[in-house]
C-alpha cells in the first residue's frame, strides 16, 4: 500500500504468476505511450477493415466478424508482417483479466481464417509463424 501512496501504479504480492507480471508490464507500458493505432481504415491487400463502423470488407463483399474476430484481424493488420505470440494476442483481445489458456487464439485464427481465406488450409492474409504465433502477410 506504502507503494501506490509514493506514486506505484501498480503493485504485485509473491508469490505471483509469471505470466500475470508480464500482463501487467504490458499494461502500463501501454498506458505509458500511444500506442493504440490512430488509423480508422487499414487496407491491406484487398482488405479493407473500418475500426470506427466495425466493419470488414473483401474486395467489395462485407464479412460478418465476432468482436474477438475483428480485433484480431485489425491488430495484425495495423503492422502487416509483425509476428504476435499467442500472449500478446491474448492481451490485446482481454488484457490482464485473461485467466484462460492462450490456445484459445488458435481457434479464434481458425474461425476468422474460416471467414477471410479463399482456402483457410492455405491462408494467403493470416499466416502462423511456426512456434511463435501470428502475423498478416506482408505481400
Amino acid at each position: 500500500m506504502i507503494g501506490l501512496e509514493l506514486g506505484a501504479d501498480d503493485y504485485v504480492t509473491k508469490p505471483f504468476r509469471p505470466r500475470e507480471l508480464m500482463a501487467r508490464v504490458r499494461a502500463v507500458l501501454r498506458r505509458g505511450g500511444n500506442h493504440e493505432p490512430t488509423a480508422q481504415i487499414i487496407r491491406a491487400l484487398d482488405i479493407t477493415l473500418d475500426r470506427e463502423q466495425r466493419t470488414v470488407k473483401i474486395s467489395e463483399n462485407f464479412i460478418d466478424l465476432t468482436p474477438s474476430e475483428f480485433d484480431l484481424l485489425a491488430a495484425l493488420m495495423f503492422a502487416p508482417g509483425r509476428v504476435y505470440t499467442r500472449l500478446d494476442l491474448l492481451d490485446i483481445l482481454q488484457g490482464v483479466r485473461y485467466e484462460g489458456y492462450e490456445r484459445t487464439i488458435d481457434t479464434h485464427i481458425k474461425n476468422l481464417r474460416a471467414k477471410i481465406e479463399k482456402d483457410p488450409r492455405a491462408p494467403q492474409y493470416v499466416e502462423t509463424v511456426y512456434g511463435v504465433g501470428y502475423r498478416f502477410t506482408r505481400k
